[in-house]
């Protein structure tokens, strides 16, 4: 270990996994800050916590849990329908307290879950729902939420607000600093192309500075440890169910993740490392719903960055990991990076997940589809897409307790999806 502790390649790509870390998190927190409204204080001790715990679960799992450098992170499924649900629940008048109160309490009952799902070896089984038909629509649905997310965000459109305009400076300015990262993601060599997030950050909030100044104070906040800081526990029936039904479906990133990397390893990974893997996504979870942070999962994004670095081993992971977790203890430096401009964090992350379409495209191309079977993608793909464009209000006739469920085009889809590939038996189908 000494040895490979004085390998300076071990500390560079430690670096390199920092900031794919800190790109991929930074940004979330500051989100959810914004689309609950919360003082500047609870946004800077959100990005703590975030910090801390995530840097505490990537120990975790590569020393306990699948012991692969792969990223735990706060899981882009659950923040989306954490956002989504923020502007649905607006129109439906749900308030942004009870909201957040009976997301931590079903937060709270899906990491409970999730847990018993781990300990008892369940994993591998469910795994087995989540089918190529079922990813690949996962992914494209997945893509339209997140990308839906980011444009708004580049355009100016506050989160959850749904009368703002577009704020004109500000969108060209974000589309400015996408188009710069697409470009270096173009160009740059596969070892440079994994710091792209980071330059755009770094390049897009120097600029937003310099053109429109900060509106926030860098003295007024102060840290402050608060639970429930998105709300003190309610019981909305309607919320809890989907904050369940999303963690259970918030497996399909731990089954796309350790799958995917399982030729990069030259090895399956086994019952023993789904077991580990999601009982410490389930107890970090249930960690989050306390301190009104988005709740966790492996990062599928990993493979990625896995393949342009070929970085495997874990020391590197475990460095970055420390690293980020080190940051996160100093409050000066959680006050710092709470002031991103979330039109440029929108913009790079908005690069980012374009990637998602790729993703999907892969797990399409393991299905063999003709005239009569592409209704196993095309049913859940359309019908989500179609939820997610239809206006909140939409959904007022239907009961309270299923409406945050069926008004939301991610879940609605991949339930779908989910049902017609372990109903019907499609490869049987031929024209």
């Amino acid at each position: 270990m000494d040895k490979n502790l004085k390998d300076k390649t071990n500390w560079l790509g430690g670096l390199q996994w920092f900031f794919f870390i800190f790109a991929n998190i930074v940004i979330i927190p500051l989100t959810i800050g914004e689309a609950f409204h919360l003082s500047q204080d609870k946004v800077v001790a959100t990005l703590q916590y975030s910090f801390v715990i995530t840097g505490i679960a990537c120990l975790f799992q590569a020393f306990f849990g699948h012991r692969r450098a792969i990223m735990e992170g706060q899981s882009g499924l659950w923040w989306g329908i954490i956002l989504t649900l923020v502007t649905t629940s607006a129109a439906q008048g749900i308030s942004l307290q009870e909201l957040g109160g009976s997301l931590a309490v079903g937060i709270f009952i899906s990491s409970i879950i999730t847990m018993l799902i781990g300990l008892t070896g369940l994993g591998p089984m469910i795994a087995k729902w989540f089918n190529s038909g079922v990813m690949g629509t996962f992914m494209l649905l997945f893509g339209f939420t997140l990308i839906n997310i980011f444009l708004k965000g580049m355009l100016g459109l506050p989160f959850g607000n749904q009368t703002s305009k577009i704020d004109l400076p500000i969108a060209l300015l974000s589309f400015i600093i996408a188009i710069i990262v697409i470009i270096f993601n173009i160009k740059a060599s596969a070892n440079i192309r994994s710091y792209g997030l980071l330059i755009g950050i770094i390049i897009g909030w120097i600029a937003f500075v310099l053109i429109f100044g900060t509106n926030k104070n860098m003295g007024s906040a102060s840290f402050s440890f608060t639970w429930f800081p998105l709300g003190h526990p309610t019981f909305n029936l309607g919320i809890i169910t989907t904050a369940v039904i999303t963690g259970l479906l918030n497996l399909a990133n731990t089954f796309g993740a350790l799958k995917g990397t399982d030729d990069m390893y030259e090895k399956e990974t086994t019952r023993k490392q789904y077991r580990h893997s999601i009982t410490i996504s389930g107890f970090f979870t249930g960690i989050a719903g306390f301190l009104g942070v988005v709740p966790y999962a492996p990062f599928v994004s990993s493979i990625g960055f896995l393949k342009q670095t070929q970085i495997i081993t874990k020391l590197p992971f475990i460095i970055g990991s420390i690293i980020f977790l080190l940051i996160g203890l100093i409050p000066p430096i959680g006050e710092f990076f709470s002031t991103i401009p979330l039109s440029i964090g929108s913009a790079v992350l908005f690069v980012a997940y374009l990637q998602l379409l790729n993703s999907s495209f892969d797990f399409f191309k393991k299905l063999k589809f003709n005239s009569l079977n592409i209704y196993r993608a095309a049913i859940p793909v359309f019908v989500g897409t179609v939820v997610m464009i239809l206006p909140p209000e939409t959904f007022s006739s239907i009961p309270s307790i299923i409406r945050p469920i069926l008004s939301n085009g991610l879940l609605v889809g991949i339930i779908l999806s989910l049902l017609l590939e372990n109903i019907i038996q499609w490869d049987n189908i031929k024209e």
